[in-house]
């Protein structure tokens, strides 16, 4: 799955898209995207990680994303068995279908919420959860009709929590999110290989210091720490593939053993080997 800001195909006309049980769990996966995003997730304990917001769920999770916050794929490091259905609704679906249809206003409350971001809880997680479960197996008018349903039903539900006191604005602007988006592009085209503080600066029309200081304002990280992060988030998925760390050091674009088992430790607690003996793979 690649790191960057996700949308619909715009050649759909559809204002909805299913994601049935896309599986990221090796995967540091933040991102954003125009689109409204509901997920839920059973069979896993996880940090839920949504703008400013940080908690964990048990068991399972139903939440509601507003357009373009960020958020982190709740699947993150989750080594049991589970499952995830993401469904996105395109914006255009409050200004071309609510705005024009009386019937459908009550749906309108639910849409704001989704700005602060949303948790359901108690029945409502039950039974959304439940529905959202069967809409991969659904005919197309069949699952639009389904998807309105579920919108009916969180729009009356009283079980939820805000995660922002106030409604989260995106930190990045049109021409910062189109910025991002090359840095993001860049790491996931050439990550196997070195990547200079230099070219990447380049690309974003900035100088090295600019770069730096506008990198670590807009993610909070230091580039160096980001790409680590995605290495790594590769190097698990190589290792649970069956590679062996020397493998999985080398091509995720680490060019020292030991500076790969220092930063896999550090982001995950644990040395690839231990990691890779957890799932009873050989090391």
């Amino acid at each position: 799955m690649k790191v960057q800001l996700e949308s619909i195909n715009p050649n759909s006309k559809s204002p909805f898209r299913l994601l049935h049980d896309p599986k990221l769990s090796h995967l540091f996966y933040w991102h954003f995207h125009p689109e409204l995003e509901l997920v839920y997730i059973e069979g896993a304990d996880a940090k839920r990680h949504v703008g400013d917001h940080i908690s964990n769920f048990t068991g399972s999770d139903l939440v509601l994303i507003g357009s373009n916050i960020p958020h982190l794929n709740f699947d993150h490091g989750v080594t049991t068995s589970y499952q995830k259905e993401v469904l996105h609704i395109k914006p255009s679906f409050k200004e071309n279908v609510l705005n024009d249809y009386p019937e459908l206003k009550q749906l309108d409350r639910l849409l704001d919420l989704s700005r602060y971001g949303v948790a359901f809880s108690g029945k409502t997680k039950e039974e959304v959860g439940g529905l959202m479960k069967t809409l991969h197996e659904q005919e197309p008018f069949d699952f639009f009709m389904s998807v309105m349903h579920i919108l009916k039903r969180l729009s009356q539900s009283t079980e939820f929590q805000l995660l922002h006191k106030t409604p989260y604005v995106n930190p990045f602007k049109n021409k910062e999110q189109k910025r991002v988006r090359k840095i993001y592009a860049l790491i996931d085209e050439r990550y196997q290989e070195k990547i200079t503080l230099e070219e990447v600066a380049d690309v974003c029309g900035l100088t090295k210091p600019a770069f730096c200081r506008y990198f670590k304002k807009t993610t909070g990280s230091t580039f160096v720490s980001f790409l680590n992060q995605y290495r790594i988030s590769q190097a698990k998925r190589l290792l649970l593939m069956g590679k062996n760390v020397g493998e999985a050091c080398f091509e995720c674009g680490f060019e020292s053993l030991s500076y790969f088992n220092r930063s896999f430790k550090k982001i995950t607690g644990e040395n690839p080997s231990v990691f890779k003996k957890g799932y009873n793979l050989d090391s």
